[in-house]
């Protein structure tokens, strides 16, 4: 049996689009999370932080940063109870400083992941993975960490034939 998560942490509301600010109803991981879902039949599972992120797009990325330069784990207001029945995790995340958000750290170090398949994608505007997979290898000891997924985040709409071909291959 081989069941299928899709776990991400996606910003809606103020992100940068194409060199300018733009609001989005709903997130750019979202919608490749749910294009995913929609093609393997998985679990969805939304990373949410107790604290949210600024409003303000500029304000969010510094407070990102300063997660990061300071290692930081936000507490998430939930957990899945295990994942115990999960074979593949997809895992997906803005590309913020060159690699994913803390609350997707605060939720992956949660799990012993040994023997799972962890397929990484990412949405970004031009940074690609960054050094996201390197940092999943280290956080899930014992997991096979796939070679991932990068969108540019104002295409994330239209990326279903990418996404597409790429659960394909991995799947």
């Amino acid at each position: 049996m081989n069941k299928v998560l899709i776990v991400y942490y996606s910003r809606k509301g103020e992100n940068y689009w194409n060199g300018s600010i733009k609001h989005l109803s709903k997130g750019n991981t979202e919608i490749v999370a749910e294009m995913i879902a929609r093609l393997t039949g998985g679990d969805l599972f939304e990373v949410d932080t107790v604290k949210p992120y600024a409003e303000d797009y500029y304000l969010c990325t510094e407070e990102a940063k300063a997660q990061l330069q300071q290692n930081a784990r936000p507490e998430l207001k939930h957990y899945l109870d295990n994942l115990d029945g999960y074979d593949t995790i997809y895992v997906g995340y803005p590309n913020w400083w060159g690699t994913m958000p803390m609350a997707m750290f605060s939720f992956l170090e949660h799990y012993d992941l040994s023997g799972k398949r962890i397929l990484p994608f990412c949405t970004n505007e031009g940074s690609g993975m960054g050094v996201s997979q390197r940092d999943l290898k280290k956080i899930c000891p014992g997991a096979v960490v796939e070679s991932g997924l990068s969108i540019h985040g104002a295409e994330a709409a239209s990326s279903q034939k990418q996404v597409e071909a790429w659960v394909k291959k991995l799947g």
